[in-house]
């Protein structure tokens, strides 16, 4: 069985769906290109949350929903476990192509598959622009009304998940007092648990910044207990790697702290990785694929991303002997100026 659908229609974030008793206000039917998610178990998942919010077999090539909800919700179509189309739950009669990931039916959907197709005529002018000087100029032009599609979609709507969703494109490169800022002008986007989520990384990675402490976590697998503290604060420079196997930069960042810990190792600089979001065997073969010759805290999952504010690996911080963050968020050439100069003192 294919467990695996084939098209992923327009990520976004989500307000909380809410079961009620009565008649069906929703009917949502996902059309597959074969039969081959046949008996597989399809779910409703509402994108915020995280919750289940509904639940069908596959039969024929198809999964059928119906329900109740009291508020519109961007949601995801998952089979077993895999991921799928995005699309909003609301009261009408809803189908989704689940290999293209194009969905009809209801008003906001019908609005969200309008942006996307404004966005998406930009971008196919754009790329169709000859390779001349004159082009420069109306390539300026298309990436400002680009740009423009977006923050009016936001300001537009701002009270259902479409505005949500916009909302969210720059809320992951604001800092804390950008994102309060925000906050405080649109209350009501504080109700999404992914906000909130967003809100609390912004104040773990302000509290582990450059200028704070260390902050102890400990992670056991296969029987045997490791802390952060057990390597951190222990009278070294101390550079530590928070990364993964499957992850490209992480792989690539390797030969950079590789080469530090062959100059500076005997100089007293320590080096720890700390595998996340990765499965242990995985980050295993890693280790010894890439022959990696520090020790690895392996299967720490969300743990230590939760309590240093981590949304992207790698993220290399540098501890001086006391436990001190002197470097955050550094990589390649600034990676070395940054532990260069920590070990010059």
């Amino acid at each position: 069985m294919n467990k695996k659908l084939l098209s992923l229609a327009f990520a976004t974030a989500a307000m909380t769906a809410c079961a009620v008793a009565g008649e069906p206000n929703y009917k949502v039917t996902v059309n597959f290109p074969d039969d081959s998610n046949d008996d597989a178990m399809a779910y409703i998942v509402d994108f915020d949350s995280g919750e289940l919010v509904d639940s069908t077999i596959v039969t024929g090539g198809k999964a059928v929903f119906s329900g109740n909800i009291t508020a519109p919700a961007m949601s995801r179509i998952s089979v077993d476990g895999g991921r799928g189309p995005m699309f909003i739950l609301e009261q009408a009669d809803i189908t989704i192509d689940g290999q293209k990931g194009k969905t009809t039916g209801g008003a906001l959907n019908g609005r969200l598959e309008s942006i996307a197709a404004q966005m998406d005529s930009i971008v196919a002018l754009y790329q169709s622009l000859p390779q001349d000087s004159a082009s420069v100029v109306r390539g300026k032009e298309l990436e400002a009304e680009y740009m423009a599609i977006p923050e009016k979609a936001f300001a537009e709507n701002i009270d259902n998940p479409i505005g949500l969703y916009f909302f969210l494109q720059n809320a992951y490169e604001m800092d804390l007092e950008t994102l309060d800022g925000q906050l405080k002008k649109y209350p009501s986007l504080a109700s999404s648990k992914r906000v909130g989520k967003l809100r609390d990384a912004l104040v773990a990675k302000k509290e582990t910044s450059v200028g704070g402490k260390y902050k102890d976590f400990e992670i056991t697998y296969n029987g045997k207990t490791s802390k952060l503290s057990d390597y951190v604060g222990k009278g070294k420079y101390t550079l530590v790697d928070f990364w993964a196997s499957w992850c490209g930069p992480c792989v690539r960042e390797i030969a950079t702290i590789k080469n530090l810990y062959n100059e500076y190792h005997d100089k007293g600089l320590d080096v720890l990785g700390v595998a996340v979001w990765d499965e242990p065997a995985n980050t295993e073969a890693a280790i010894s694929q890439h022959q990696i010759p520090w020790p690895v805290i392996i299967n720490a999952q969300t743990i230590p991303t939760d309590l240093y504010g981590i949304s992207g690996i790698p993220c290399i911080i540098l501890f001086d002997p006391e436990g001190n963050i002197v470097s955050r968020d550094q990589q390649g050439e600034n990676l070395v100026r940054d532990v260069t100069a920590a070990m010059s003192k």
